[in-house]
């Protein structure tokens, strides 16, 4: 991707916001604290959750990524294998791992302001390893960029995911759903 998208501030969720994630995931959204980023087309695609679930159950991932377009096309770097790439980059490069570690406690930061989750990893695999390119952008969005360095590296190698538009439709400004031909139209392909 030529341009990223850009960082766009937190908000709060509407009732609007809720429907999509749960056309996005299929799923009500458990811990749902704000939206973190929102797609150039306007619907969320990182969430922020709390660091413990409703039911007490530690939740150490604090942004989610909720677009299925975002996820299918971080599915396919990971498949290509660009997580072992970039394990095998901070191996090797000691100043990429410095700001690997500097992005893992960033993160740390950030959830423990939150709630304080001791002994709970970051995401991702940070700080040794890339585990899941997914946490790793999803934390890139949220934060904005120069803050998660292979986060950032996975974004600009994804393709423009918005430009078809929404990745779930039949959701107005205010929540309700409307009639609509489905959910996800790639779906119905």
């Amino acid at each position: 991707m030529q341009t990223p998208p850009p960082p766009t501030p937190r908000t709060e969720p509407t009732d609007a916001d809720v429907e999509a994630f749960k056309q996005q995931l299929g799923r009500p959204p458990r811990g749902l604290r704000a939206i973190a980023h929102r797609c150039p087309c306007g619907q969320p695609d990182v969430v922020e959750t709390a660091p413990r679930l409703p039911d007490g159950t530690p939740f150490p991932t604090l942004y989610y990524l909720t677009c299925p377009r975002a996820s299918s096309a971080i599915g396919t770097l990971e498949a290509e294998g660009v997580m072992k790439e970039m394990t095998a980059r901070l191996e090797s490069d000691p100043e990429l791992a410095a700001a690997y570690r500097a992005a893992h406690e960033d993160y740390i930061r950030r959830r423990d302001e939150i709630e304080e989750l001791k002994g709970f990893p970051s995401a991702g695999g940070m700080p040794d390893r890339v585990k899941c390119l997914h946490v790793l952008v999803a934390h890139s969005l949220a934060a904005g960029p120069g803050v998660n360095p292979l986060g950032d590296e996975a974004l600009a190698m994804l393709p423009e995911w918005w430009r078809k538009g929404p990745c779930v439709s039949g959701v107005n400004s205010a929540g309700d759903s409307v009639a609509n031909s489905g959910a996800n139209e790639e779906d119905d392909q």
